[in-house]
């Protein structure tokens, strides 16, 4: 279960034993060094708990150990540490969760929610219609009884229904799967958990109450509504933050080896990651990142970020 109380490991919480009923997190993907564009999430996210007296977790995102790069969770934290975050309790990773994942898939499948599939990404560009995002799946093998081959994937039934988000920065956002999308894979070929499916059963194996991310995410919000109805799991408040980009508007992203954060250099980059954000400045020169949050987290208020920004293209 997660913390109902701010731990003694949290610089910036308002003291010990607070109760509180907000539950944030910050979750990077160990698979390069913390660039802007993260820090940009993780100041956003992290303001966002501590205002409101909340925990604030973090966790490992290597669900997906093809990808994963040696010593980078470790150098993510240390970056982390050198800004000022501090997060409650342990860390998490989703490394560690895979027979959560098993039961959730298990669950599905015992309501026939779920189905194989034998098509390959070439086959699904070829078969499916392009949509909002990615390529729709046609169907394939909604009927197919899955003998013949050993490397299949897991796909959810979705269904014709509008899926609806109130998102704090975003507005309404709404989706009909199986029209827009289709149904997704939840758990890949390779025996890998697919992140729609993995994020959702963390946030509730965390207690998350509110997810403060980029808006790069915007678009798989409805697929992880959808699957918290099918498994009965609460639905956290949503708040999709605008993505920080280059020079030439192309996204920051550890994949395209952007500019990692200076953990040596902490106060210019927060404070542009604050001015990103749409905050006030804050009002005396900061001497140290314990400084910085001690102004940043009273000043915070998450309706100042500017609503046409954050819209992903």
């Amino acid at each position: 279960m997660p913390p109902t109380t701010d731990p003694q490991n949290s610089r910036h919480g308002t003291g010990h034993n607070v109760p509180t009923r907000y539950v944030g997190r910050f979750a990077p993907s160990p698979t390069g060094q913390l660039h802007f564009g993260s820090l940009v999430a993780a100041v956003a996210s992290f303001a966002d708990a501590r205002s409101h007296n909340g925990v604030w977790l973090l966790r490992n995102d290597d669900v997906d150990q093809s990808r994963t790069v040696v010593g980078s969770a470790q150098d993510i934290m240390a970056t982390l540490r050198a800004f000022g975050f501090s997060w409650d309790g342990p860390v998490h990773h989703q490394s560690q969760r895979q027979n959560h994942y098993a039961d959730a898939i298990d669950k599905l499948r015992q309501r026939d929610l779920v189905y194989p599939c034998r098509c390959s990404r070439r086959q699904v560009e070829a078969a499916g219609r392009r949509g909002a995002d990615g390529i729709i799946y046609p169907g394939t093998c909604l009927n197919w009884n899955g003998i013949g081959t050993e490397r299949v994937s897991v796909r959810l039934r979705t269904s014709d229904q509008q899926i609806r988000i109130n998102d704090q920065i975003c507005g309404c956002v709404h989706q009909n799967l199986a029209r827009e999308c289709g149904d997704f894979v939840i758990q890949r070929a390779d025996g890998f958990t697919a992140y729609q499916l993995a994020v959702v059963v963390d946030d509730f194996i965390d207690g998350i109450t509110h997810v403060v991310r980029g808006a790069d995410l915007l678009s798989s919000t409805p697929r992880q509504v959808f699957l918290q109805q099918q498994l009965n799991y609460p639905n956290p408040v949503y708040a999709h933050i605008p993505l920080a980009r280059d020079h030439d508007g192309n996204k920051l992203s550890k994949y395209d080896d952007a500019h990692p954060v200076n953990p040596a250099q902490p106060l210019g980059a927060l404070h542009m990651a604050w001015e990103f954000l749409g905050q006030p400045p804050l009002p005396n020169p900061c001497d140290n990142v314990d400084q910085f949050w001690m102004m940043a987290i009273p000043a915070w208020s998450i309706k100042r970020i500017e609503q046409f920004k954050s819209l992903p293209d």
